[in-house]
């Protein structure tokens, strides 16, 4: 396929780059511009003028003077759930805290209740839904945690449905065991046997069944210690299995340390951090910082540091944090619009922080997350639109006219 008379074609790089501190503001863009695909690949672009009559020969598609940009890459969610909590949404409102509303049963530990009384099947269903409907905003690869589980069968149950997810979808999915997202009800007062069982039970059950790309573990007062996040990363990594960090959500608690210790892909949320932490992230080989603008916005927390951190050289991805509780949208159009209002990004930046550097926060940087030859055809196609910066100031809108994945219209 031949697509002509392309506005914009957006994030066009001839290389990968993982893009550090001022960098994340370049933005490559071709106007009047064309792209082939072959074989669900892009294959070639280039302006319009370049074009010859030789190139029609082939299928042919008009833009119609659309942006075309590539799919955004999610690489924090939480979508392989049971059930919606909009019941403590009403707590939030009433003025109860997240702590709070964890400390009687809800949040996490709700999740996981209802994740137990629900089959596999369901599960499955209800994911693959969610899944169609944020293909047709515009993602085009994603990450998704277990982490309702908190227990050897519901863990295993909640990685086994997103390996059926990998298998049924054309995007690239990654799948993230978060067996330590909280301490279950049963082992409350015995924080050292649930530990034991993630260790001794958990991970080598995980590992010998290749469930997981990566390992997360929620790194905040109340959860796990900057010490246990270490001992179970480093145990993941002994198993093949690449740590990713809940890091500094609600407190300084040590988080970003641990990431860099453990040398983890990403630390996400960072809602909450300091000198430090800025300064280790700025550092050459540093995980990167995938913000997560939905919690913050539907928490009514402080947002990341962003202007801090990008000055300190520091990798930045966004991505939806897409859960029952905290953000319960995977809308990628809007965490770019929260990112750009709220955190002050420049259009530029949300854009390569959604697509190439999100796309290296889940480790398929070879695959998507920029317009580069041999890359799949996972692209975005707007309605007639004046500028890029148009997206995320009509916030409310859906400027998507098309979505295509693997080189096909979806």
């Amino acid at each position: 396929m031949l697509i002509t008379n392309i506005r914009y074609l957006v994030n066009v790089r001839e290389e990968n780059n993982l893009l550090r501190g001022k960098a994340l503001a370049d933005l490559p863009i071709l106007e009047n511009a064309w792209l082939k695909i072959e074989n669900n690949s892009i294959v070639d672009y280039g302006l319009i003028s370049s074009l010859q009559e030789a190139d029609f020969k082939q299928k042919v598609f008009d833009a119609k003077q659309a942006v075309v940009l590539p799919s955004w890459c999610d690489s924090h969610t939480h979508l392989v759930f049971a059930g919606s909590r909009e019941g403590e949404f009403v707590d939030k409102i009433r003025g109860l805290t997240y702590e709070a509303i964890a400390a009687k049963g809800g949040g996490i530990l709700n999740s996981a209740k209802l994740l137990k009384e629900t089959s596999e099947e369901v599960l499955l269903e209800l994911a693959q839904q969610r899944i169609d409907h944020l293909i047709q905003l515009g993602t085009g690869a994603l990450e998704i945690k277990s982490g309702y589980g908190l227990s050897v069968d519901g863990e295993l149950k909640m990685l086994r449905v997103i390996q059926q997810l990998k298998h049924q979808n054309n995007i690239p999915i990654k799948s993230t065991f978060l067996g330590a997202h909280a301490f279950p009800e049963s082992y409350k007062s015995n924080r050292k046997g649930y530990i034991e069982l993630l260790k001794l039970e958990m991970l080598p059950k995980i590992a010998s069944e290749h469930l997981a790309d990566y390992i997360d573990v929620f790194c905040e007062e109340g959860f796990f210690t900057q010490q246990e996040t270490e001992e179970l990363c480093e145990l993941g990594k002994s198993f093949g299995i690449t740590p990713k960090i809940h890091a500094n959500q609600l407190h300084i608690s040590g988080g970003v340390q641990a990431g860099c210790k453990v040398r983890a892909l990403s630390v996400d949320h960072l809602e909450t951090i300091g000198e430090e932490e800025i300064r280790l992230l700025g550092e050459a080989n540093a995980p990167i910082a995938t913000l997560l603008p939905g919690a913050a916005f539907f928490l009514r927390m402080q947002y990341p540091p962003v202007k801090k951190l990008i000055e300190n050289n520091a990798a930045i991805a966004i991505a939806s944090d897409y859960n029952p509780g905290s953000s319960p949208s995977g809308n990628m159009n809007f965490m770019i619009a929260l990112a750009c209002t709220q955190m002050r990004m420049l259009p530029e930046e949300a854009i390569n922080a959604a697509t190439i550097n999100g796309a290296y926060a889940m480790g398929v940087e070879s695959l998507v997350g920029s317009i580069t030859r041999g890359k799949r055809a996972n692209l975005i196609f707007t309605q007639a639109i004046p500028s890029i910066a148009y997206l995320p100031y009509s916030y409310a809108s859906n400027l998507i006219d098309k979505v295509m994945i693997n080189g096909q219209f979806q």
